[in-house]
This record gives C-alpha cells, structure tokens and sequence, in this order.
C-alpha cells in the first residue's frame, strides 16, 4: 500500500456515512407522510369539565381525525322566581280553613276573606267542601267594578294612587286608552277592604295540648265593669264586626267571663292588638282585644269573674275600650244574647 492510500479511504468512508445520515432522513421524511395524526390526550378532559371541553372526532374508518369542540348538555335550568299575577280558582276540601288555604298561597287571611266574602257569608268558618274560592295573586283588594266606578274614585276609597290600579299587570288595562267594565275585578295590591279587626283564628285547648282545665259554667258574665256600648255593635260595619265595643278606662280590670283555659295572650296582627282568648271546654271561646296588658299566658286556668287583663287602645283601636267576643265551634256569636 503507498502512502497516498491512506487519505483517500479515509474520504471514502466519511462519503458514505454522510450519504447514509442523508438518506436516512429522506426516509423518516417519507414515511412520517404516511403515519395517521396522533390522537390528541384525552387526560383533561374530565366528566366534570364545562362545555367545550376538546374532544377527537372519528371518521367513519374509526381513525381520529381533526379535534373539535364538543358542547355537553347542561341538566341544571335555572328558574327564576316571578310575581304571579293572575288569580286562580281553588276548591275548597276536607279539612280545609281559611287559615291554612291563606298560609299555602302566601296571602294574609283577611286579604282571602274579602276577595270571597259572598262564600264566606259573615263568617270565616263559612266554608264547606266543593266551595271555589278566588285567590289574589298578592295581598290586598280584589274588587268589583261598579257603573258609576272610576279610577280616582276606587284609587281615593282604598287610600292608594291610581297607579297602583293601572300598572298591576294581572289587570290587563290599556294604559293609552284606560276604561273598565262594569263587573269585572280589578287586583288593587296594598290596598285593606276594612280597617275594622276581621277575625283572628279560633284556638282551642285541644290544638294547643293545654290538657285539663275548668269547664264551662255554659253562661257568661259581663268582661267589663261598665256595660254598655262605646263603639261598634256586632254585625256593624257591613258585617265584618265580630263582637261589641265594651266601654272601659284604660288600665281598669278585664275579667274572664267564664270559667276555661287561656289559648292565647299575646299580640295579634289582624287588628286586635294585644288579645287574650279563652277556651271554655264546651265549644265556646271568648276574646278580649285592644288590651293594655294581660296577667295569663297559655294554658293557665282561669275561673269565671278572674282578671285576665286590663283594658287599653291597642290594635285597629279610635279610643280605650273592650272589643268582646263570644264564639260557638269557630263561629262568632252576639254576645247580646249571652250576656246578661
């Protein structure tokens, strides 16, 4: 071998290995050209990732292909709570009170009783099974248009704006040209039919598990020392006035009128002020409102003639007196005919 070999296979191995790192590039070029796309990883996208997560889309071939951005359904609606405006018919079933009927339609007794006083007749017991009632949307007045009704008028005898009567929704009156007929109702929201005290619901011994107790004698005393009548009588004020107006000075003693069980003492909100009822196991109750103060609490015993309270001006009151009742199994009766 001569000397000049030597440089000239050492450039001819360096030309090979070139040529072969060369080639083998083109190849891995070439072949990448037909190897399918890499599927994306799936690893973020959880079940409880938001819509729009990416997710692979499959061809009919099954290869995947180009992601894309799948919406998944959303189960959860949320509903907001809107004022009803319209009034709905219930029938009324067994066991149903103007009470509870008020309490499962979020309205106050008193705002049921008026927009149905012709089923109730005078009384709120006056409900039987299969009786349709009205139910306001809202509390407040659900009135008659008369003839000779107009929107100052109504808007002046409910102590409101006429406002409140055009822009009730559930009313449905053209604001361009405002006219109502004659017989139809209008909802007048805030509105109170009567300033008078309605009604406050019968408590018994029984519902309140007072147990025990004195009976009934079966005839009442006088509550008050003065007899006589300072203000309403019972059935005044188109019917709504449930008992009569006892004159009193303020402080002066109130008395049990019969022998029972006190069911309630305490503050009412249907315009009797501080009230004391009193069960005398015989299907009677009486009531004392407007009081100053009481000197009971439930499910004491009280004997007839006993001081339960002291008269005073609270509640729907114009002046110091005793507004009495005497009920019969949750009707009111006229006292005149039990007192002697």
């Amino acid at each position: 071998m001569t000397k000049n070999s030597q440089p000239s296979r050492l450039f001819t191995l360096i030309s090979w290995a070139v040529t072969g790192v060369i080639v083998l590039a083109l190849l891995g070029v070439t072949v990448k050209q037909f190897l399918p796309a890499a599927t994306p990883s799936l690893s973020a996208a959880t079940p409880t990732e938001p819509s729009g997560a990416i997710q692979p889309v499959t061809t009919s071939s099954g290869v995947a292909s180009v992601p894309a951005i799948i919406r998944r359904a959303d189960l959860k609606t949320t509903i907001p709570n809107r004022q009803p405006y319209a009034v709905v018919d219930y029938t009324v079933g067994r066991g149903d009170s103007l009470f509870g009927i008020a309490a499962e339609f979020k309205i106050k007794p008193e705002t049921l009783y008026w927009a149905n006083y012709d089923v109730f007749d005078g009384s709120p017991d006056n409900i039987s099974p299969g009786d349709v009632l009205h139910i306001p949307p809202t509390d407040g007045v659900y009135y008659k248009w008369q003839v000779e009704d107009t929107l100052e008028s109504v808007a002046a005898s409910f102590k409101v704006e006429p406002e409140v009567i055009l822009n009730w929704p559930g009313n449905n009156i053209d604001l361009t040209a405002p006219q109502i007929p004659a017989d139809s109702y209008v909802m007048i929201p805030g509105a109170k039919a009567n300033n008078q005290p309605l009604f406050v619901q019968t408590v018994t011994r029984n519902s309140l598990k007072c147990g025990g107790g004195i009976a009934g004698r079966g005839f009442f005393a006088w509550p008050a020392t003065n007899h006589t009548l300072s203000g309403y009588n019972f059935g005044d004020n188109g019917g709504s006035h449930k008992g009569v107006d006892i004159s009193a000075i303020e402080g002066s003693g109130i008395s049990a009128a019969d022998n029972g069980v006190v069911t309630m003492a305490g503050w009412s909100e249907y315009g009797y002020g501080n009230l004391i009822q009193v069960d005398h196991g015989n299907g009677f109750v009486t009531l004392y409102a407007h009081l100053s103060a009481f000197y009971v609490k439930e499910c004491d015993s009280v004997l007839a003639g006993a001081i339960i309270g002291a008269a005073g001006n609270t509640g729907n009151s114009s002046g110091t007196h005793l507004h009495f009742e005497i009920r019969y199994n949750g009707v009111a009766q006229n006292p005149w005919n039990y007192l002697p």
